[in-house]
């Protein structure tokens, strides 16, 4: 009786196990699936984790002409735009800052793309790499003027132009004119201030950030024959040099008149090598100091003006959409085929 009752305990823990033996197995095989599963992401996920380090392959290229070799290269358009941010926009900028500039740098090639331009590269590119165009710097460039900081700074410009790829600023379904400069004197300007030509986008908009800038306020001085020499005038007087006469929508210097001799304000500039044609001078005895604010034209984006705007939150969205007033962020897709079937 005792050896039965004992078969009989034996055989019930046994029939207990069995499922659990069973089971056991497939529990081990569903949990290294799982573990798999979070040890392997989705493709999805892995470009999240790498965030918006890796381009995509660019899908045509932009023959640049290299002044330095007096040759041309064949860019792809992505690389090429990397290498104008990294040239145009300092480095230590903000990431929406250097994100609003890789939309405007990327905006003014495709519209070279699909319009003719006013100025003429040399035969057989696009673009040069100077400021006629855009400057461009090729990575070895970059890496003799970055040095051992050449790493840390490509994957910060990498990560904006990544963070902005294939898209481009529109009006009216076209790329618009994405013009910059550096610094305002408080405001932007009107396109036909500085051009001949109004255009809808390019109006004048407060910009009180760039009074910060490094480059906000500077100035030259000049002899009174240097002053004369340059601006073909004859100054008359112990101290006096003229009088500024109109004044521009970004409240820049539109007209002067010296000695009877009207001069546009533009051309003062330029003739002087003014930072801007907002100015006022000032003539002590021999001298002439001419102080000015703001640095550039003046028309389109403030590079200053929209770092300062990142730092305070705005997006790059933001940021372009404030100074390309009336203008919308679309996908560069449908003019890189045009130019491709132009090719």
């Amino acid at each position: 009786m005792k050896s039965f009752v004992i078969t009989l305990s034996g055989l019930c823990v046994l029939i207990l196990l069995i499922p659990t033996l069973l089971v056991i197995p497939f529990q081990h095989e569903r949990g290294a699936a799982v573990s798999e599963e979070v040890k392997q992401p989705t493709a999805g996920s892995q470009r999240e984790s790498k965030g918006a380090e890796t381009l995509k392959k660019s899908p045509v290229s932009i023959p640049v002409y290299r002044t330095a070799h007096q040759s041309v290269e064949d860019i792809p358009l992505e690389e090429y735009v990397i290498g104008v941010v990294a040239s145009e926009m300092p480095i230590k900028f903000e990431m929406e800052a250097l994100k609003a500039q890789s939309l405007a740098a990327r905006t003014f090639i495709v519209r070279l793309m699909v319009s003719n331009s006013a100025v003429k590269a040399p035969k057989g590119s696009l673009v040069d790499d100077t400021q006629m165009f855009q400057v461009y710097k090729s990575k070895d460039e970059l890496k003799k003027q970055w040095g051992s900081s050449y790493t840390q700074n490509m994957k910060k410009i990498t990560e904006a132009v990544a963070g902005t790829q294939g898209k481009i600023l529109t009006y009216d379904d076209k790329p618009i004119e994405a013009s910059f400069f550096s610094t305002s004197n408080g405001y932007t300007e009107n396109a036909e201030a500085y051009w001949t030509s109004a255009i809808p986008y390019l109006k004048s908009v407060k910009s009180s950030w760039d009074k910060k800038s490094p480059k906000y306020l500077a100035s030259k001085t000049f002899t009174v024959a240097e002053f004369q020499q340059k601006l073909g005038v004859q100054l008359t007087g112990q101290n006096t040099v003229g009088q500024i006469t109109e004044e521009t929508p970004g409240h820049q210097v539109a007209s002067a008149v010296i000695n009877g001799k009207k001069l546009k304000g533009r051309d003062i500039r330029e003739k002087l090598g003014l930072n801007s044609a907002d100015f006022e001078w000032k003539r002590s005895g021999d001298k002439i100091t001419v102080t000015t604010k703001g640095f550039g034209h003046g028309v389109g984006m403030s590079q200053y003006g929209a770092n300062y705007m990142a730092k305070e939150g705005k997006t790059a969205d933001e940021i372009v959409k404030y100074y390309y007033q009336g203008t919308a962020i679309s996908e560069a897709d449908g003019f890189l085929n045009k130019y491709m079937a132009k090719k």
